[in-house]
């Protein structure tokens, strides 16, 4: 009987944020615009740094990958949950789910290297600035996006291989509102032993490497400017424009250190749906009106861009 359940689960149940009717309206609504101001900044900013012959930059370059990004990394989860706020319990395939915890960790790795890749960029610009044009090549970036959506492309599929190998024989509601490895490995019925090691290992290198790579980036930055730039304006000037990506970086790693360091594998289910729930959905609506409000190229390209319109 144990095993004709482990084969006959073929599905799951995503419970979502709240079974309290008002709530789950009011939570549609705030999510639904968050998702909105996501697809539409994103999209805007990508059309911008298509568009506009000023922002055929490195830096601008790198910002509309993480545009990308951004558009398709809500969109795995999002509209799912939106689903289930309108229409309660969601059922999702175990295929589906599968394709949902890749996708969710592909793009998020992806920008998680991305970022860094964002930081050593600055860091040239400001540091090295004589040699930017040569050192951030367009070769260069380009190999620099490949390598940041391939290791983000690895690194989601060795977790998507290691959880289609566990067996699923019982319970099958996920208490989240999408598949993430936590919760599918708290229902799986064989041992999770290799795969929590390897969230653990590999997720948090990940996560670790980048934002490490981001703080001596940083570090550098910092000291040029102090040892470098006299001015005090001059040094505003230049800290400036780091001062989007910072924000980004923090309202990225921040939260994803939260949920997927080994010192948190023993947190709680609710802490965890939370914190996913600010960089599935509020970092990527954040992220364009962050880096549109404090850009001065980003906001004379936007006015064009709308001029061109009226």
């Amino acid at each position: 009987l144990a095993m004709l359940n482990q084969t006959e689960l073929s599905e799951f149940i995503l419970l979502g944020l709240t079974d309290i009717q008002g709530l789950q309206h009011f939570f549609f609504v705030f999510f639904l615009l968050f998702y909105l101001t996501s697809l539409l900044g994103n999209a805007a900013i990508v059309t911008m740094v298509i568009a506009e012959a000023q922002l055929h930059t490195p830096m601008y370059f790198f910002l509309g990958n993480l545009s990308c990004l951004d558009i398709v990394y809500s969109t795995v989860t999002l509209p799912k949950m939106l689903t289930g706020l309108l229409f309660g319990h969601q059922p999702i395939s175990f295929g589906g789910c599968l394709a949902q915890l890749h996708f969710f960790h592909f793009l998020g790795s992806t920008e998680a290297v991305l970022l860094a890749t964002m930081a050593y960029d600055r860091y040239v610009a400001i540091c090295n600035p004589l040699r930017y044009t040569l050192v951030m090549s367009p070769r260069t970036c380009l190999l620099l996006a490949a390598a940041s959506w391939s290791i983000g492309f690895v690194h989601a599929m060795i977790h998507s291989v290691m959880t289609s190998q566990l067996s699923f024989c019982g319970y099958n509601h996920i208490h989240h509102f999408f598949c993430d490895i936590k919760p599918l490995l708290n229902l799986a019925c064989s041992n999770t032993s290799l795969n929590m090691t390897l969230l653990n290992i590999i997720t948090t290198s990940v996560v670790l490497g980048p934002f490490a790579l981001v703080v001596l980036s940083y570090l550098y930055i910092i000291c040029f400017i102090f040892h470098k730039v006299r001015s005090q304006e001059g040094r505003w000037k230049t800290f400036s424009t780091c001062a989007s990506h910072l924000t980004v970086v923090a309202l990225l790693y921040i939260p994803v250190l939260f949920n997927y360091t080994p010192t948190s594998s023993g947190s709680s289910l609710k802490r965890d749906v939370q914190v996913s729930l600010l960089y599935s959905a509020v970092t990527p609506a954040l992220n364009p009106l962050i880096y549109t409000l404090r850009n001065q190229d980003m906001r004379s390209a936007l006015k064009k861009m709308l001029g061109i319109k009226t």
